[in-house]
C-alpha cells in the first residue's frame, strides 16, 4: 500500500522524477543533479527535502556542509523499477 502511495507522490510531481531517475545506481551531489537535471538549484533542494521526508533517498554523509551525497534508498529503487517498467 506504501509503495502505490509513494508512487503515485512521485507521479505528480516532474521534478521528483527527474531526480530519483538521475541518482538511479549513482550517488549524487546537489550540484551534480542540477546539471544532469537542468532543474534550478531552489527546485532540487525542494525535492530533495521532499524526497528525504519520505525516505525514498538518503543523504551519506550528513555532516559534511559542501558536498552531500545523496542516494536511493531500497523503497526509492523499488519505485523506480515501477516507474521505469510503466514507461
Amino acid at each position: 500500500m506504501k509503495e502505490t502511495e509513494d508512487l503515485a507522490y512521485v507521479l505528480r510531481g516532474k521534478n521528483r522524477i527527474k531526480v530519483l531517475k538521475a541518482l538511479n545506481e549513482k550517488k549524487l551531489i546537489s550540484k551534480q543533479i542540477e546539471k544532469e537535471t537542468g532543474m534550478y538549484k531552489s527546485h532540487v533542494s525542494r525535492t530533495l527535502k521532499e524526497l528525504l521526508e519520505r525516505k525514498l533517498i538518503t543523504c551519506i554523509n550528513q555532516k559534511d556542509r559542501s558536498f552531500k551525497f545523496y542516494k536511493l534508498t531500497s523503497m526509492g529503487t523499488k519505485l523506480i523499477n515501477s516507474l521505469n517498467k510503466m514507461v
